[in-house]
């Protein structure tokens, strides 16, 4: 079975290293924890770059270490907002694809929810939208999920 750190390239980020993704990755603990409370915390892991001179592949990982789709790009994140926005949604590609689950889900409607900003902050809503579901609508702030804010 494949282990992801018998991967000699891929290291686990020590905190401080990129302090913006340090703090997103806090807010989503918060609630993973609050609704998978059976998954560890998502974490860094990094990879060296296949080009010369570029910066390090890092992406959001299970405790495992495994982990589904792009990296995160150091230069993009020019804010602790836009950080916690990309972080947020590359949490959801690797739960999703590593978990088979749509992760975190409206109580209300049982649909996968979407990082989105709201007034200044960013935000888990629910498209909940039809004559059945209702109006789309936001569940919780990111980091602010509890176990009954979102189903398990």
């Amino acid at each position: 079975m494949y282990e992801p750190f018998d991967d000699p390239g891929l290291r686990r980020v020590s905190t401080g290293e990129y302090p913006w993704w340090d703090d997103a990755l806090a807010l989503l603990n918060r609630d993973l924890a609050a609704t998978l409370p059976d998954q560890g915390p998502l974490q860094l892991v990094a990879q060296p770059s296949y080009e010369t001179g570029e910066p390090e592949y890092v992406y959001v990982a299970l405790a495992s270490g495994e982990w589904h789709g792009s990296h995160l790009y150091p230069k993009v994140a020019d804010d602790p907002a836009h950080a916690l926005a990309i972080v947020a949604d590359a949490a959801q590609d690797t739960v999703a694809e590593c978990l088979w689950q749509a992760w975190p889900l409206c109580v209300e409607h049982n649909l996968g929810m979407h990082a989105r900003e709201v007034e200044g902050q960013l935000s888990w809503w629910c498209s909940g939208e039809g004559p059945q579901l209702g109006p789309g609508h936001i569940r919780a702030a990111v980091g602010a999920l509890d176990s009954s804010s979102a189903l398990r």
